[in-house]
């Protein structure tokens, strides 16, 4: 029963981190190197300015 208990948290955890977007640079990382293994990877600070930017420019209202 422990370990179906902590296999569950951790995979709540997980949906957790999903949902808000706290795993977005590590789903980055495992994009980047399964899709361009060639380019160096953004380091954190710059991926997340570049996540911050796409967010925040433009209009963002409907009417």
């Amino acid at each position: 029963m422990g370990t179906r208990l902590i296999h569950w948290i951790q995979a709540a955890w997980r949906a957790v981190r999903r949902l808000s977007g706290d795993d977005g640079y590590e789903r980055y990382l495992a994009h980047h190197a399964a899709a361009h293994p060639d380019i160096p990877a953004l380091p954190r600070k710059a991926w997340f300015a570049h996540q911050q930017q796409q967010k925040w420019s433009g209009i963002k209202r409907c009417c």
